[in-house]
């Protein structure tokens, strides 16, 4: 029952400083997104004061996840009868397209706690299955089955997009279709990845120091794994 409650409560959390709302360019999902960025800000951090919880990045519809929603509605082919892991999926609209599109089974992982009860919201609100997973996945090694792996902007900490990567070109060596979307952050390696999309998406001052970023989403080359951040 204590963890009932618990989940509850972010569920409330997230339902009272959220509205439901679609991102610019993927119209066709609606999301609890935040409209309010400094006080969802400012409410999280008394939240992560009593109970340790991150900054809310699941509140908004991130560049990366959009360019990989949009290329999985246009072509759902991708993942259509396939199983796909949405990493770091942050609000989860990746992962909710991926089972729009058809895919066979979604896992979206996150190590948010209430990123991973955002992501649960957002599937019920569309209607689909989509099993949320709190994990560091990067440690839990191919304990999740994903033939598609998808993951929006990963690579803006130096740490983090180099371990991230290995990860995922690991997955590609594997036999995985990994997609990467990345918007121009300052930590993508620069080789082991081949352009397979590329998106103009709409942003905000609030968010970003621009009102579009032009986000390439890569396919990490299955033969190349050992790359080193820029």
């Amino acid at each position: 029952m204590r963890g009932e409650s618990r989940w509850s409560t972010r569920e409330t959390f997230i339902t009272r400083h959220t509205r439901r709302a679609t991102a610019p360019l993927v119209p066709e999902v609606t999301l609890h997104l935040a409209t309010d960025v400094t006080s969802l800000w400012q409410a999280t951090e008394d939240w992560l004061d009593q109970c340790g919880v991150a900054p809310p990045y699941w509140a908004f519809a991130w560049p990366g996840s959009q360019a990989l929603a949009r290329l999985c509605l246009d072509r759902p082919e991708l993942v259509r009868g396939r199983s796909v892991i949405d990493f770091a999926a942050g609000c989860g609209l990746a992962a909710i397209v991926a089972a729009q599109a058809g895919a066979r089974s979604v896992t979206a992982v996150e190590i948010d706690p209430l990123a991973v009860a955002a992501i649960g919201l957002n599937a019920a609100l569309n209607d689909v299955a989509v099993a949320a997973v709190a994990a560091d996945i990067l440690d839990d090694g191919d304990t999740i089955p994903g033939e598609v792996i998808l993951a929006g902007d990963v690579c803006y900490e130096r740490e983090m997009a180099t371990r991230v990567w290995a990860w995922l070109g690991a997955r590609a060596a594997a036999g995985a279709t990994v997609l990467v979307a990345d918007p121009g952050r300052a930590y993508l390696p620069q080789v082991g990845r081949h352009a397979v999309a590329r998106f103009r998406v709409p942003t905000t001052r609030e968010l970003e120091d621009r009102l579009e970023r032009d986000t390439v989403i890569w396919r990490i080359a299955a033969d190349d794994a050992d790359v080193t951040t820029g």
